[in-house]
């Protein structure tokens, strides 16, 4: 085991639109704990913790880059997973404060990956797949995978814009082709209701832009005038829906990421719950500030509520069609072993898992030394952290801290006790 394996890190903030402004901002706030100066109309959207080189940390007191330390001490990652990453980590942590609607997105597997990369390094800028987890700081909604077909048929039935969008014809074949098989587990209707999903959907998202703006200004009117008439889905009611889509068209007017609300599945989640993403799976994140965890990529193919560039042609080509209620894709921590206060977010990836340890007042926790490498940050309250018997830190709220392999950690709760987010990744045998 390494003596002190422990490093106090400066993080970089992202300022794209879609972010909080000022220190509504989680991001921004964590962010001004290590230099950095808080401008109050400014939108602040992400704080980056990892090598990725897009946005690198550095170690707080003398700014080597976080990857310089690992590349020059390969024990700090651990043998396990060097040998398999690399001298860099296998996973991106971030805090993001949501203002805005980001893109429907889908982040491509590792296939698809490498080969938008090697056709269009500009816009598909790595060559590694991107799963990611979204942690619920504050009150958080977004769209994630796709509706049960028997909603989306509720919806074609009894929402006339949504049917116009895309014609009679093509909404009475998704029916025809789903109904009274919605519920089915069978290869072939699977294999069938996927199909006819991809056809909708490809319809939805490739309507011309001067069909696309009647058909939402009339889905507007509609949930302005008669919010009542909307039907609902998903554990939310049609006035539930309405409100949503006139808040969507106010940040993006006219947007076709507007009518996803009635194909893709509207999740909200309360703080400390979670989600996980799989990659070739639709979402946009809506409202609220996450920590999110992924792996070491910035791959993103977008089709909606963005000026950026719009790739539809491969994003409706590598979705899976996956269809599901949105309960299902809600992730229930579990206790960590050997732990009194901290609970586990364990994704079904190899890349990273996430601690959530959360302290009162003097409470201690003593977190046995994981395989590998992590990334931890204070979210709220203070305290103390230590490494052995040889290195102890301050603990305050937006500190981060890289802690090498196989290090044991005691947290101790200040006089506002302490929660602490922490990534890390082990590779299992």
């Amino acid at each position: 085991m390494l003596d002190v394996p422990l490093y106090r890190l400066q993080c970089g903030a992202n300022s794209y639109d879609w972010g909080k402004l000022g220190s509504d901002s989680a991001a921004a706030r964590f962010a001004a704990a290590t230099k950095f100066e808080i401008e109050e109309e400014q939108p602040y959207s992400e704080l980056w913790m990892g090598t990725h080189p897009s946005n690198p940390s550095k170690e707080f007191s003398t700014g080597r880059p976080l990857h310089f330390l690992i590349e020059t001490n390969h024990a700090l990652v651990g043998s396990s997973v060097a040998s398999k990453y690399g001298n860099n980590l296998p996973f991106l942590f971030k805090v993001l404060s949501i203002r805005k609607a980001l893109s429907i997105q889908a982040h491509p597997d590792k296939k698809l990956a490498e080969r938008l990369h090697a056709e269009d390094p500009k816009y598909y800028p790595d060559d590694n797949h991107k799963p990611e987890m979204a942690i619920a700081l504050t009150d958080f909604d977004g769209f994630c995978g796709f509706r049960q077909l028997e909603e989306i048929v509720v919806f074609l039935k009894g929402l006339q814009p949504l049917r116009d969008l895309i014609g009679d014809e093509a909404a009475q074949a998704f029916i025809s082709a789903v109904e009274g098989r919605e519920l089915s587990t069978k290869d072939d209707d699977l294999a069938r209701n996927k199909g006819a999903l991809k056809q909708l959907y490809t319809s939805i998202m490739t309507v011309p832009d001067d069909h696309l703006k009647k058909t939402c200004g009339a889905l507007v009117d509609l949930a302005r005038t008669k919010p009542e008439s909307f039907p609902g889905g998903g554990g939310v009611d049609g006035k539930g829906l309405a409100e949503l889509v006139l808040r969507l068209n106010q940040q993006f007017p006219d947007d076709i990421g507007i009518f996803c609300t009635f194909v893709l599945n509207y999740i909200r989640l309360k703080p400390g719950e979670a989600m996980f993403l799989r990659a070739n799976e639709p979402h946009a994140y809506l409202s609220g500030d996450i920590m999110e965890c992924m792996a070491s990529s910035d791959n993103v193919v977008r089709a909606g509520f963005t000026p950026k560039y719009k790739d539809v042609k491969n994003l409706v080509a590598m979705l899976t069609y996956t269809y599901c209620p949105p309960q299902s894709l809600i992730m229930c921590p579990i206790p960590y072993p050997n732990t009194s206060h901290t609970l586990l977010y364990d994704p079904p990836i190899e890349e990273f898992s996430v601690m959530r340890t959360d302290l009162r007042k003097g409470e201690k926790e003593v977190v046995p030394g994981v395989e590998g490498p992590s990334i931890l940050i204070v979210t709220k309250g203070g305290g103390r952290l230590s490494v052995g018997d040889k290195k102890s830190e301050e603990l305050k709220e937006g500190w981060v801290f890289f802690v090498g392999a196989t290090a044991e950690t005691v947290l101790e709760g200040g006089e506002e006790g302490c929660v602490v987010y922490r990534a890390f990744c082990e590779v299992k045998a």
